[in-house]
């Protein structure tokens, strides 16, 4: 039986595997998020373990993003708390890892499926796989992408695809510099692991102090950046035009803005 509601933990060859498996996408709940802050602590502390792949039981996601179940007419002190825990807890775990992180997408990934994806060292996709930003068609935004996305590819193209709300290709992610591996379905465990394997096989020590400091003088302030992020994003979900887009995707129509 596992240990956890909503993922499952498991340690070969060195490697701890984090598997997602609330179905039917793997949406982002609170007990997902618990879960997994959970695991990612104990896979910092196991000493079985010197590398860690997060991965979904579903060929045909990786995570759907944010239940918005969740959010429709939620509390704020609660909402905020969530995000805090999405956003900053989920950097902090891995900011302080001390271990590779890989993230295998089996499927496609959107809105706070991507932040779980992001915040991994090294991405492999499967060619099926793709990643979309579409909270701006709901009347949110993708806060946690404002900060680090633009880093990655420039403000221009992460403007296109943050406010144009529409995915792309896990090919077309490699190329932009979103994805480190894309490969076919059936392959995508099985490079995962052989990435970790070989992280693995490096000094713990030498690891753990090295990626402290590659997390550190990569980190821009991450932290100031989210809190701002996360203030405008609870401002927003209050707005008549966010409970509109919510019960307009809830009720599978067009919100009438």
């Amino acid at each position: 039986m596992s240990d956890y509601e909503t993922i499952d933990y498991v340690v070969r060859d060195r490697v701890a595997e984090i598997t997602m498996r609330r179905p039917p996408v793997n949406a982002v709940s609170e007990r997902l998020i618990d879960d997994l802050l959970a695991a990612y602590a104990r896979a910092r502390e196991d000493t079985e373990a010197r590398a860690v792949i997060l991965t979904s039981a579903f060929d045909k996601a990786f995570s759907g993003g944010m239940d918005l179940a969740m959010i429709r007419g939620a509390d704020g002190l609660k909402l905020r708390g969530f995000l805090e825990n999405l956003y900053i807890g989920v950097h902090d775990a891995q900011y302080r890892m001390g271990k590779p992180t890989i993230a295998a997408l089996t499927g496609p990934a959107r809105a706070a499926g991507v932040t779980l994806t992001v915040t991994c060292d090294v991405i492999v996709a499967s060619e099926t796989a793709s990643l979309g930003y579409p909270e701006i068609d709901v009347g949110l935004i993708p806060a946690m992408h404002f900060v680090h996305l633009p880093r990655l590819i420039g403000r221009h193209k992460a403007f296109e695809l943050l406010f144009g709300g529409q995915p792309i290709t896990a090919t077309e992610a490699e190329r932009i510099g979103l994805v480190n591996h894309v490969v076919p379905q059936a392959e995508v465990m099985a490079k995962a692991r052989s990435i970790a394997t070989n992280f693995a096989a490096k000094s713990p020590v030498v690891m753990r102090l090295g990626r402290d400091s590659y997390m550190r003088v990569n980190d821009f302030e991450y932290r100031r950046a989210i809190e701002s992020t996360i203030e405008t994003m609870c401002n927003i979900i209050p707005t008549a035009d966010a409970q509109e887009g919510l019960d307009a995707f809830n009720e599978k129509r067009k919100p009438r803005w």
